[in-house]
């Protein structure tokens, strides 16, 4: 199946019904009154989260979705029927955001959740409804109004505990495989993953977390490069990042400058995102020395001002791969406890989310124009030599 994470919809409630202007028409029975029913209420648009679905591919064939209007009233006071609501399922994870107000609506995280996103058309009023008094013949009725018209835009991005980053061929499929039961291509070329996977990491009875793989990011990604930001998304809902550096790059590159201009990327596509916990770990240290491995790790303290965690590993031979989980199991724990007791926190974590969002869709469309405007550019360059 292909992998789509964003999409583009338009969402349309249905109309409410409108009133119906009648009255009573029986034998021997003369100024019978009003007897017109109120129309029925237009069916709303529901989005709702389902674990079966793992990408918006189907939003991409079909953009459109519309509820059923309602019902006009009739005689003898019949109220017509109710449109029926619409129900559309999307992937656990996908954010929901109104283009024309820019409005983050919801995050859909769990499963069954389910949020309203056009409120159906309210009923007309039949005759019957303006009778009195003075007015006993009403010929007054009023049509039923317009359900809400949207459109959307759906974010997906996959709900993990860890997300691995990192430049391309620096290990973070090779270590997913080694510490789950995913197995992503593994390839001694760079953009071997082209796709996020997921894998669980279980470390015994009711200890387990998610664990995310991107694309790997190369210089130039907010400018478009490589496959630019198109899944850097996808690491905005996990706990925490692994930041994966490789020990002895094949190009003979500075692993401690690989690392800056990872995190100057970062910083770009989202400055919210660039300040989540994030990990340091040193992959393939079985090519080095442990005396040239203690340089490099003093090297990165000093030259990137670092105080957080450097761990040191290798995922082909899974050195080191079981202290890291243990340590990652132990972070996610203390994080799950103080989400369901710390109201403060949890509200916290809520204000992130949503501006991630919203850095994450301005970054993504810049992106798309910087690419759109060098295209043209370079049509422009070829009519002129022509």
């Amino acid at each position: 199946m292909k992998f789509v994470d964003e999409a583009e919809i338009k969402v349309e409630a249905g109309k409410g019904g409108d009133g119906c202007l009648s009255f009573r028409r029986e034998k021997y029975i003369e100024k019978g009154g009003p007897d017109g029913g109120d129309g029925g209420d237009g069916g709303s648009v529901f989005l709702q989260a389902d674990a079966s679905l793992n990408t918006l591919v189907d939003f991409r064939f079909q953009p459109r979705y519309r509820a059923q209007a309602g019902q006009p009233g009739q005689g003898r006071n019949r109220t017509g029927r109710r449109g029926e609501d619409l129900l559309v399922k999307v992937p656990i994870g996908t954010s929901v955001i109104d283009i024309d107000t820019e409005e983050l609506i919801a995050d859909l995280e769990t499963v069954d959740q389910r949020v309203m996103v056009a409120k159906g058309g309210f009923h007309g009023l039949g005759n019957t409804r303006f009778k009195s008094s003075m007015n006993r013949a009403p010929r007054q009725t009023t049509e039923g109004t317009a359900g809400e018209v949207r459109t959307l835009q759906l974010q997906l991005r996959l709900v993990a505990d860890v997300g691995l980053l990192g430049l391309p061929n620096a290990g973070k499929s090779t270590l997913i495989r080694s510490v789950s039961a995913a197995r992503p291509k593994v390839a001694d070329y760079p953009f071997t993953t082209l796709v996020p996977n997921l894998g669980v990491v279980s470390l015994g009875l009711e200890r387990s977390f998610v664990m995310a793989d991107i694309p790997g990011l190369i210089e130039g990604a907010s400018e478009g490069a490589g496959l630019g930001f198109r899944f850097l998304k996808h690491l905005s809902r996990t706990r925490l990042l692994l930041h994966l550096i490789d020990a002895l790059p094949d190009d003979d590159s500075d692993p401690v400058s690989n690392a800056a201009v990872i995190f100057e990327e970062l910083l770009n596509f989202s400055p919210t995102l660039a300040k989540k916990e994030r990990w340091l770990v040193i992959n393939k240290i079985d090519l080095l020395q442990p005396s040239d491995r203690d340089a490099l790790i003093r090297e990165l303290r000093d030259r990137q001002n670092w105080n957080g965690e450097i761990l040191a590993i290798s995922a082909l031979s899974s050195e080191g791969c079981d202290q890291l989980c243990t340590k990652l199991m132990d972070s996610i724990e203390t994080h799950r406890a103080r989400i369901k007791a710390d109201e403060t926190y949890r509200e916290l974590h809520r204000e992130c989310e949503q501006a991630m969002a919203f850095e994450i869709k301005r970054s993504i469309e810049n992106s798309r124009a910087h690419r759109r405007s060098e295209s043209e550019g370079k049509l422009e360059l070829n009519d002129w030599c022509d």
